[in-house]
Protein backbone atom coordinates (compact mmCIF):
# COMPACT_ATOMS: atom_id res chain seq x y z
CA UNK A 1 0.00 0.00 0.00
CA UNK A 2 2.84 2.55 0.61
CA UNK A 3 4.19 1.94 -2.69
CA UNK A 4 1.07 3.09 -4.46
CA UNK A 5 0.30 6.15 -1.66
CA UNK A 6 4.10 7.08 -2.52
CA UNK A 7 3.41 7.44 -6.83
CA UNK A 8 -0.33 8.80 -5.76
CA UNK A 9 2.09 11.76 -3.90
CA UNK A 10 4.55 12.56 -6.32
CA UNK A 11 1.93 12.51 -9.45
CA UNK A 12 -0.13 14.89 -7.03
CA UNK A 13 3.29 17.55 -6.17
CA UNK A 14 3.71 17.05 -9.98
CA UNK A 15 0.54 18.35 -11.06
CA UNK A 16 0.54 21.11 -9.13
CA UNK A 17 4.21 22.37 -9.74
CA UNK A 18 3.22 22.57 -13.42
CA UNK A 19 -0.10 24.17 -12.89
CA UNK A 20 1.80 26.80 -11.13
CA UNK A 21 3.66 26.69 -13.78
CA UNK A 22 1.47 27.32 -16.39
CA UNK A 23 -0.40 30.07 -14.09
CA UNK A 24 3.17 31.94 -13.90
CA UNK A 25 3.54 31.78 -17.27
CA UNK A 26 0.33 32.96 -18.39
CA UNK A 27 0.60 36.07 -15.84
CA UNK A 28 3.21 37.38 -18.01
CA UNK A 29 3.16 40.68 -20.35
CA UNK A 30 3.94 38.70 -23.57
CA UNK A 31 3.48 38.64 -27.27
CA UNK A 32 1.50 37.00 -29.44
CA UNK A 33 2.34 37.60 -33.50
CA UNK A 34 0.06 36.20 -36.28
CA UNK A 35 2.70 35.37 -38.24
CA UNK A 36 7.10 35.37 -37.45
CA UNK A 37 7.52 34.86 -40.88
CA UNK A 38 10.80 37.18 -42.36
CA UNK A 39 9.59 40.35 -44.19
CA UNK A 40 6.30 39.47 -43.90
CA UNK A 41 3.46 41.89 -42.02
CA UNK A 42 2.64 40.81 -38.61
CA UNK A 43 -0.18 41.75 -36.11
CA UNK A 44 1.53 41.68 -32.40
CA UNK A 45 -0.43 41.23 -29.75
CA UNK A 46 0.32 42.23 -26.25
CA UNK A 47 -1.67 40.76 -23.78
CA UNK A 48 -1.53 42.42 -19.90
CA UNK A 49 -3.15 40.00 -18.26
CA UNK A 50 -3.31 41.65 -14.43
CA UNK A 51 -2.56 44.30 -12.29
CA UNK A 52 0.68 45.29 -10.22
CA UNK A 53 -0.01 42.95 -7.22
CA UNK A 54 -3.35 43.64 -6.64
CA UNK A 55 -3.54 47.02 -7.96
CA UNK A 56 -5.15 48.44 -11.49
CA UNK A 57 -3.50 49.04 -14.17
CA UNK A 58 -3.15 52.95 -15.76
CA UNK A 59 -0.51 52.56 -18.19
CA UNK A 60 1.83 49.99 -20.39
CA UNK A 61 4.78 51.16 -22.84
CA UNK A 62 6.23 49.51 -25.79
CA UNK A 63 9.51 49.67 -26.31
CA UNK A 64 10.09 49.34 -30.76
CA UNK A 65 13.32 47.27 -30.77
CA UNK A 66 15.50 49.16 -33.44
CA UNK A 67 14.92 46.90 -36.47
CA UNK A 68 11.91 48.00 -36.60
CA UNK A 69 11.13 51.39 -38.29
CA UNK A 70 7.43 51.69 -38.36
CA UNK A 71 4.93 50.84 -36.12
CA UNK A 72 0.60 51.18 -36.50
CA UNK A 73 -0.59 51.02 -32.92
CA UNK A 74 -4.58 49.73 -33.13
CA UNK A 75 -6.85 51.90 -31.32
CA UNK A 76 -8.42 50.47 -28.38
CA UNK A 77 -11.32 52.17 -27.16
CA UNK A 78 -10.43 51.89 -23.26
CA UNK A 79 -6.55 53.47 -23.96
CA UNK A 80 -5.41 56.67 -25.43
CA UNK A 81 -2.27 55.17 -27.69
CA UNK A 82 1.01 57.51 -28.44
CA UNK A 83 3.94 57.24 -30.92
CA UNK A 84 6.73 58.10 -29.45
CA UNK A 85 9.40 58.92 -32.29
CA UNK A 86 13.51 59.28 -31.80
CA UNK A 87 15.98 60.39 -34.28
CA UNK A 88 18.16 57.79 -36.28
CA UNK A 89 22.01 58.34 -36.11
CA UNK A 90 22.12 57.74 -40.28
CA UNK A 91 19.43 57.92 -42.51
CA UNK A 92 17.72 54.87 -43.97
CA UNK A 93 15.75 54.07 -47.20
CA UNK A 94 12.14 54.37 -46.38
CA UNK A 95 11.23 51.70 -49.79
CA UNK A 96 9.79 54.38 -51.47
CA UNK A 97 12.58 56.63 -52.74
CA UNK A 98 12.77 58.97 -49.97
CA UNK A 99 14.65 58.65 -46.45
CA UNK A 100 13.67 57.59 -42.78
CA UNK A 101 15.55 60.38 -40.27
CA UNK A 102 13.36 59.08 -37.23
CA UNK A 103 11.33 55.97 -36.40
CA UNK A 104 8.59 54.62 -33.60
CA UNK A 105 10.90 53.99 -30.58
CA UNK A 106 7.83 53.74 -28.34
CA UNK A 107 4.17 53.07 -28.70
CA UNK A 108 2.09 54.08 -24.89
CA UNK A 109 -1.43 53.17 -24.36
CA UNK A 110 -2.72 55.13 -21.50
CA UNK A 111 -6.02 53.56 -19.61
CA UNK A 112 -8.97 56.14 -19.83
CA UNK A 113 -10.17 54.19 -17.02
CA UNK A 114 -7.70 52.08 -14.79
CA UNK A 115 -7.45 48.22 -16.12
CA UNK A 116 -8.56 46.15 -12.41
CA UNK A 117 -6.16 43.38 -11.78
CA UNK A 118 -7.69 40.30 -12.06
CA UNK A 119 -8.99 41.65 -15.55
CA UNK A 120 -7.23 41.27 -19.24
CA UNK A 121 -6.88 43.59 -22.15
CA UNK A 122 -4.63 42.90 -25.59
CA UNK A 123 -3.16 45.90 -27.38
CA UNK A 124 -2.34 45.60 -30.73
CA UNK A 125 0.37 46.68 -33.15
CA UNK A 126 0.80 46.65 -36.91
CA UNK A 127 4.47 46.48 -38.61
CA UNK A 128 6.77 44.93 -40.88
CA UNK A 129 9.35 42.13 -39.78
CA UNK A 130 12.59 42.32 -40.56
CA UNK A 131 14.28 40.21 -43.08
CA UNK A 132 16.70 38.87 -40.79
CA UNK A 133 16.15 34.70 -40.19
CA UNK A 134 16.54 34.27 -36.60
CA UNK A 135 16.76 37.43 -35.47
CA UNK A 136 15.08 37.61 -32.01
CA UNK A 137 13.28 40.92 -31.18
CA UNK A 138 12.74 41.88 -27.69
CA UNK A 139 10.05 44.55 -26.46
CA UNK A 140 11.23 45.64 -23.28
CA UNK A 141 7.07 46.98 -21.57
CA UNK A 142 6.85 48.71 -18.92
CA UNK A 143 3.02 48.04 -17.12
CA UNK A 144 2.71 50.80 -14.45
CA UNK A 145 -0.22 50.82 -11.77
CA UNK A 146 -2.23 52.98 -9.51
CA UNK A 147 0.57 52.07 -7.06
CA UNK A 148 3.81 50.84 -7.93
CA UNK A 149 4.55 49.28 -11.55
CA UNK A 150 6.02 46.04 -13.39
CA UNK A 151 8.89 46.29 -15.57
CA UNK A 152 8.79 43.29 -18.00
CA UNK A 153 12.56 44.01 -19.22
CA UNK A 154 14.32 40.88 -18.28
CA UNK A 155 16.05 39.13 -21.32
CA UNK A 156 17.56 35.67 -20.71
CA UNK A 157 21.47 35.02 -20.52
CA UNK A 158 22.73 32.16 -22.73
CA UNK A 159 22.02 29.08 -21.26
CA UNK A 160 19.13 30.63 -18.77
CA UNK A 161 15.46 29.35 -19.24
CA UNK A 162 13.53 32.23 -19.76
CA UNK A 163 10.74 30.55 -17.17
CA UNK A 164 13.03 31.14 -14.51
CA UNK A 165 12.41 35.25 -14.87
CA UNK A 166 10.56 36.74 -12.62
CA UNK A 167 9.66 39.83 -15.11
CA UNK A 168 10.67 38.32 -18.43
CA UNK A 169 10.52 40.85 -21.70
CA UNK A 170 8.32 39.60 -24.53
CA UNK A 171 10.03 38.16 -27.47
CA UNK A 172 9.66 36.85 -30.53
CA UNK A 173 11.67 34.83 -33.15
CA UNK A 174 12.23 35.96 -36.71
CA UNK A 175 11.72 32.59 -38.69
CA UNK A 176 11.55 31.53 -42.63
CA UNK A 177 8.65 31.59 -45.22
CA UNK A 178 7.20 28.42 -46.12
CA UNK A 179 7.68 26.93 -49.06
CA UNK A 180 4.31 27.92 -50.11
CA UNK A 181 4.81 28.92 -53.50
CA UNK A 182 6.47 25.50 -54.70
CA UNK A 183 4.21 23.68 -53.07
CA UNK A 184 1.45 25.59 -54.95
CA UNK A 185 3.10 24.88 -58.41
CA UNK A 186 3.89 21.52 -57.72
CA UNK A 187 -0.36 21.05 -57.25
CA UNK A 188 -0.67 23.38 -60.37
CA UNK A 189 1.25 20.60 -62.12
CA UNK A 190 -0.38 17.97 -60.56
CA UNK A 191 -3.93 19.44 -62.26
CA UNK A 192 -2.59 19.63 -65.24
CA UNK A 193 -0.73 16.35 -65.42
CA UNK A 194 -4.75 14.50 -64.87
CA UNK A 195 -6.41 17.48 -67.10
CA UNK A 196 -3.66 15.58 -69.63
CA UNK A 197 -4.29 12.47 -68.86
CA UNK A 198 -8.16 12.23 -69.38
CA UNK A 199 -7.92 14.41 -72.74
CA UNK A 200 -5.39 11.80 -74.25
CA UNK A 201 -7.01 8.85 -72.36
CA UNK A 202 -9.02 7.19 -75.71
CA UNK A 203 -12.26 7.45 -75.12
CA UNK A 204 -14.33 4.02 -74.92
CA UNK A 205 -17.91 3.49 -76.81
CA UNK A 206 -20.27 2.98 -74.54
CA UNK A 207 -22.08 -0.43 -74.73
CA UNK A 208 -25.32 1.48 -73.77
CA UNK A 209 -26.56 2.03 -77.19
CA UNK A 210 -25.86 -1.53 -78.23
CA UNK A 211 -27.78 -3.47 -75.95
CA UNK A 212 -30.32 -1.36 -76.67
CA UNK A 213 -30.49 -1.86 -80.34
CA UNK A 214 -30.50 -5.66 -79.60
CA UNK A 215 -33.46 -5.24 -77.45
CA UNK A 216 -35.28 -3.67 -79.72
CA UNK A 217 -34.52 -6.22 -82.64
CA UNK A 218 -35.60 -8.75 -80.61
CA UNK A 219 -38.67 -6.95 -79.75
CA UNK A 220 -39.28 -6.69 -83.07
CA UNK A 221 -38.43 -10.32 -84.36
CA UNK A 222 -41.37 -11.44 -81.51
CA UNK A 223 -43.57 -9.05 -82.89
CA UNK A 224 -43.22 -11.00 -86.32
CA UNK A 225 -43.45 -14.23 -84.85
CA UNK A 226 -46.69 -13.61 -82.80
CA UNK A 227 -48.34 -11.79 -85.70
CA UNK A 228 -47.81 -14.66 -88.00
CA UNK A 229 -49.06 -17.12 -85.86
CA UNK A 230 -52.44 -14.88 -85.12
CA UNK A 231 -52.68 -14.87 -88.90
CA UNK A 232 -52.31 -18.70 -89.49
CA UNK A 233 -54.50 -19.30 -86.46
CA UNK A 234 -57.23 -17.24 -88.60
CA UNK A 235 -56.68 -18.76 -91.75
CA UNK A 236 -57.46 -22.00 -90.18
CA UNK A 237 -60.46 -21.57 -88.86
CA UNK A 238 -61.80 -19.39 -91.93
CA UNK A 239 -61.19 -22.89 -93.75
Amino acid sequence: MKRPLQLLTVAAATTTLLALGASGASAHVSVDPDTTTAGSYALLTFGVPHGCGESATTKVSIQIPEPITSVTPTVNPGWDVEKVMVSLATPIDDGHGGQLTERVGEIVYTARSPLPDGYRDALVLSTKLPDTVGETLVFPTVQTCQEGESAWVQVAAEGEDPHDLDLPAPVLTITAAEDEATHGEAETVSDESATVEAVAAPVEPSSTPLVLSWVAVALGAAGLVLGGAAFVRGRRSQG
